[in-house]
């Protein structure tokens, strides 16, 4: 019986000498605490070491994944045909079994074998240091967290919730924003307040204007509608504001430029929340919209994490603030 057995450095595979041992599970580890018994129950046959990272970090996904890379396809075709085969993963057995003809075997046995082969790797593999394993293993960990992380299904829609919180802060904050340009601006064209109910077209308005003086020679068409634009001017002739400076007029034009720039970026965010939500929960957007729906993604926590709640406790999530 060989024993399969994956490292940061490579691929092992072990010819068990004493296969009664494995009927033992109980006392198997009590043959790992020293080399020299270890040596006694598995040998080395063949080891295959990665040639950089990369190759150790696709080998090690398509452990994770249960799939049969092409490096570990080749190694036990040259190693192990003819034999009987131990596996960590019975899934992975199965894989190899169907498309290599092995047979393969897996058992509490098998995992407390591997348990004590990890517990003296470095005197069992013949080159293999711990000065070399130790820094394969850190680096290799990293890089699959990373990979993971990148391109893990259940981390879609973190971007989802972090885009509605994102638009729920942009909103409250135009909302101050643009209420503090009519309270300012107020002082010296009160009546304007009533005429153009929009905040952005307000704070466009007033950015173009300048002063109400200016008013009646200004072209406010690509602003405002035609009527209101009329109304807009007769209201600048007879107002009854204050007369503002020139440095008063230039905080409040960099007020409505800070309004204006926000609604941009809040239009573009919108756009992409748009996009991940119709990639990522099309049915859910298509029920209840884009925001709504990526609301209750946000209350839940995640994707998957709605899908599981009842239908009452969705409810419950549509009535929270």
């Amino acid at each position: 019986m060989l024993l399969l057995f994956e490292t940061a450095a490579g691929y092992a595979l072990f010819k068990v000498l004493k296969e009664d041992k494995l009927k033992q599970v109980d006392d198997l580890f009590n043959d790992f605490t020293s080399l020299e018994s270890a040596q006694k129950v598995v040998k080395l046959k063949a080891f295959s070491k990665f040639e950089n990272t990369a190759e150790a970090l696709a080998a090690a996904t398509a452990l994770v994944d249960s799939k049969l890379g092409k490096g570990l396809k080749k190694f036990l075709k040259k190693h192990a045909v003819d034999e009987e085969l131990a596996v960590l993963d019975k899934k992975l057995g199965g894989i190899v079994q169907e498309k290599l003809g092995i047979s393969c075997v897996y058992s509490n046995a098998i995992m407390e074998l591997s348990r004590g082969i990890r517990n003296q790797l470095q005197g069992l593999i013949s080159g293999l240091g711990g000065t070399d394993l130790r820094p394969m293993s850190l680096g290799l960990s990293h890089s699959l967290s990373r990979y993971k992380l990148k391109f893990s299904p259940d981390k879609v829609d973190t971007m989802i919730v972090q885009a509605i919180g994102l638009l729920d802060d942009l909103d409250k904050e135009l909302n101050t924003y643009a209420m503090r340009v009519r309270e300012w601006y107020g002082w010296h064209f009160p009546e304007m307040t009533k005429i153009v109910s929009d905040n952005i077209q307000y704070a466009k308005a007033v950015k173009l204007m300048g002063t109400r003086d200016n008013a009646a020679k200004l072209d406010f068409s690509g602003i405002l509608d035609e009527d209101v634009e009329s109304h807009l001017k007769d209201a600048a002739m007879i107002s009854m504001g204050t007369e503002i400076s020139g440095e008063d007029l230039s905080n409040i034009h960099e007020l409505c430029d800070q309004v204006i720039e926000l609604s941009e970026y809040r239009g573009q965010l919108f756009d992409y929340l748009r996009s991940r939500m119709n990639a990522i929960a099309p049915n859910l957007t298509v029920l209840v919209g884009e925001l709504v729906g990526a609301r209750l993604i946000s209350h839940a926590g995640s994707l998957i994490n709605l899908a599981k709640h009842p239908a009452s406790t969705v409810q419950i999530l549509g009535a929270e603030k």
